[in-house]
């Protein structure tokens, strides 16, 4: 029932079915389904549905506000009861963009953990998907990952930094010799994408429908074995994050990805819970801010 709840906040807080469904990552159908559901439980109704619109009822507006209430106690003392279960030390815990090419986060884990060696930091891998679903059910304190999303004003959005999409090919293709490139240029040529194999499809979906590359796809777990592909020339690897190509030396070149005549960008940031702020989160958020002033 508390995700229900949570379901029927989001409706409430954002005033739209469709809104508060993309904020709670499942389907229009399914969030209508789910607070179906809570009313048939609590045994009233919680909205007048008229046409598309919707209203509260005296009994949903009562239930909203003191939900609010409930919920937040409901995640502090998740909170209180997950310290105990860790002898009471402190734990933070992190979600790292799998597929992000940069050294700013490992730079800023290693700069938190000098300074705040009495706390456990926990780390969960993910591609974005994955990390907004961590977040937002509560399994991570904050995530750093690119923006998908409109920004929610139940979190805090800090960006950290706006980079210009490139792509990497094996410098023996003849693709190196491009000052620049488009995804409708790249239709012949697979794109290899660093994905787990759960979010293989999501990551098609989004690098198909939303950056516009038409060709086939191709897999990876992790950034060695996608340049690894790229070096043999298999395909080509969208560039997450500005980072150095490693050890790979000269035998992957990176081309600007242009689209309408402006290099494509992306931002990266760090997301986390305004219910769930605390000093260990911003100070690993300032640190991790830090970071990437340096390299600017």
């Amino acid at each position: 029932m508390i995700r229900q709840i949570k379901y029927f906040q989001s409706i409430i807080r954002n005033n739209s079915f469709s809104e508060a469904a993309e904020e709670c990552h499942i389907s229009q159908s399914a969030i209508s389904q789910q607070l179906q559901a809570l009313e048939r439980e609590l045994g009233f109704q919680l909205l007048e549905r008229k046409n598309r619109k919707f209203t509260l009822t005296s009994a949903g507006e009562y239930f909203y506000k003191k939900s609010l209430i409930l919920i937040a106690d409901y995640e502090q003392l998740c909170r209180e009861a997950a310290k105990i279960a860790n002898d009471d030390k402190a734990v933070l815990r992190l979600g790292y963009l799998r597929s992000y090419n940069g050294g700013e986060f490992h730079q800023a884990l290693e700069e938190f953990a000098q300074k705040y060696p009495e706390v456990t930091v926990q780390i969960e891998h993910g591609n974005h998907e994955e990390l907004y679903h961590l977040l937002i059910s509560g399994q991570i304190d904050i995530a750093f990952n690119d923006q998908r999303r409109k920004f929610f004003d139940t979190y805090v959005n800090l960006i950290l930094e706006t980079t210009h999409s490139s792509i990497e090919v094996s410098s023996r293709s003849p693709l190196a010799g491009l000052s620049e490139i488009t995804p409708q240029e790249l239709k012949n040529t697979p794109c290899i994408l660093v994905t787990s194999a759960a979010q293989q499809e999501t990551e098609r979906e989004y690098y198909h429908d939303v950056v516009g590359f038409q060709g086939e796809f191709i897999y990876a777990e992790n950034l060695e074995a996608a340049r690894l592909l790229v070096i043999g020339g298999k395909g080509f690897m969208p560039v997450e994050g500005s980072g150095q190509m490693m050890s790979f030396g000269t035998s992957i070149t990176r081309i600007p990805l242009y689209q309408n005549g402006e290099q494509i960008t992306r931002n990266y940031c760090a997301f986390w819970s305004k219910n769930n702020s605390g000093y260990y989160i911003e100070e690993f958020a300032d640190i991790l801010k830090k970071q990437f002033e340096k390299k600017a």
